[in-house]
């Protein structure tokens, strides 16, 4: 009996914090709490960087910093010991360890464990305060368009890791060739080719900060040359993330369409009554409302085409006189 209570703790811990299709009300307010007590780490974060507040109220920014401890900490805790209940079949701690290595799980410990550290290990206030900060990514488990993002990066990282390589290569030439022109007219600002990256950055980033500029006619034209070839190099991670989105919203809609297609041939789903069931779906899949309407219009449009067709199907007509003839 015992036994069988620890499950259903279990269980009712998992519904509640991991199975996204799993919505009521007591697992609602979780959400907004825990995307509330987000939010206000980071407001706390920002006023706790302007020392006037921070001294007048210190002793809130502590017991609302150890309460958030706390509460993170348990979801940590409790999220670690329910995933089990994901997949009942597989080993416990194999579920696990494939949780803790997950990204939410890692975003989760690195929100808590700079606090843990520093009861240890003294740690810079200012410093600290950054580490906090990002308790924000936890949001990412809370909103779909975070997590379609995140999505989209990790399924481009190869050409993510593409661009910073060719970035990286130009740098280093842009830096040589600008310490090649430049050292000799500029001994102090371009004295080697690692006290040159930083021109290299800026101009091939277009950030151009001024600070440090060729003076030379060549140098010049070579700065010109390296900026107009940084605007086409800072396009590229823009237009693969661009592109990413658009197949990622794109394979979402074709997943909802095969989805609704599926149910309504098993007779599971009606797209004009099922209001709830079709909105528990959209929200799975991450579309917007106007993408799940034009699809239900369209699936809409297909089923009265079909019913027509089986209406047509039903008469066959003469070939002399062209009146329907039973079949």
């Amino acid at each position: 009996m015992r036994f069988k209570t620890w499950y259903t703790l279990r269980k009712f811990v998992y519904e509640n914090l991991h199975d996204e299709d799993y919505e009521t009300r007591f697992s609602r307010t979780i959400n907004f709490f825990l995307i509330f007590l987000i939010v206000g780490n980071v407001v706390a974060v920002l006023l706790e960087s302007v020392n006037e507040i921070y001294r007048a109220y210190q002793f809130y920014f502590d017991v609302f910093e150890n309460f958030s401890i706390v509460i993170f900490s348990a979801e940590y805790i409790l999220r670690f010991w329910s995933i089990v209940e994901k997949e009942p079949f597989v080993s416990g701690w194999k579920q696990r360890w494939h949780y803790v290595t997950s990204g939410a799980a890692i975003i989760d410990l690195f929100a808590i464990l700079p606090a843990y550290i520093n009861f240890f290990v003294h740690i810079d206030l200012r410093f600290l305060r950054i580490l906090r900060l990002l308790r924000l990514l936890k949001l990412t488990r809370y909103f779909v368009s975070l997590q379609i993002l995140l999505c989209v990066i990790e399924r481009e990282k190869g050409s993510f890791q593409a661009v910073i390589f060719i970035l990286l290569i130009m740098i280093v030439m842009a830096a040589g060739g600008i310490y090649v022109v430049e050292s000799r007219a500029q001994p102090e600002i371009f004295s080697s080719i690692p006290a040159a990256m930083w021109w290299a950055v800026v101009t091939l980033t277009t950030v151009g900060y001024g600070d440090v500029t060729p003076i030379t006619p060549l140098g010049r034209f070579l700065g010109a040359l390296i900026t107009i070839l940084g605007v086409g190099l800072a396009a590229l991670p823009a237009g693969i993330l661009a592109n990413g989105l658009a197949n990622e919203l794109e394979l979402r809609k074709q997943q909802l369409e095969l989805k609704f297609r599926d149910l309504l041939k098993n007779c599971e789903i009606d797209i004009i009554e099922d209001e709830e069931k079709i909105e528990s779906i959209r929200k799975e899949v991450g579309l917007s409302t106007e993408q799940t309407q034009d699809i239900i219009l369209q699936l809409i449009r297909e089923r009265r085409e079909e019913e027509l067709e089986r209406e047509k199907n039903k008469y066959c007509f003469c070939p002399h006189c062209g009146h329907k003839l039973p079949e």
